[in-house]
């Protein structure tokens, strides 16, 4: 019999009472499920989004088209098979990722359960600098000047901004 508030087809009734959560054994076989039949395989940009190494599909395939794709050691095109033992690296945000394919799946499933279809051999990410917050101005000062914002770009550091040989230090 079903649990009250909830019919037979698992849905609300309109009573107010909630289903249980579904359990991770049920988030590991919705993953099973979503994964090709047997010995089929799944586009290398479809992969890489469903397991969530990238944000959209597009990213996935826009990262494969500029080279930042490798499969076994060889760049890839976003139609590129993957099967369950390849070694997939991605070059994404300023870092690599460096996984095996454990399980084959086509849709996009929870982060608890991607990480089950992969081994993540990526080495650590950088250390986070702590950078000073530079920009910041005394409110009410209005719009920076062409030298204020120069001098917060040398701070900055950014580049193509020479020092400035002749430092104005009269004002």
């Amino acid at each position: 019999m079903a649990s009250e508030g909830v019919d037979e087809t698992g849905k609300d009734d309109g009573t107010g009472t909630v289903a249980p959560a579904p359990t991770p054994d049920a988030a590991v076989a919705a993953a099973k499920a979503a994964g090709p039949a047997t010995g089929e395989s799944v586009r290398v940009d479809s992969w890489i989004w469903s397991v969530r190494l990238v944000k959209t599909r597009s990213m996935g395939a826009a990262a494969c088209k500029g080279g930042h794709v490798r499969v076994n050691g060889e760049r890839v095109k976003p139609a590129h098979s993957v099967h369950v033992g390849d070694e997939v690296r991605l070059r994404h945000e300023g870092r690599e990722r460096v996984v095996i394919v454990k399980q084959v799946i086509r849709k996009r499933v929870g982060a608890p359960v991607a990480v089950q279809c992969y081994v993540d051999n990526s080495p650590p990410p950088p250390p986070r600098e702590a950078v000073a917050p530079a920009g910041i101005r005394d409110r009410g000062t209005g719009r920076p000047t062409k030298r204020d914002r120069r001098e917060m770009e040398r701070l900055r550091g950014a580049p193509g901004i020479p020092p400035s040989p002749h430092r104005d230090t009269q004002r």
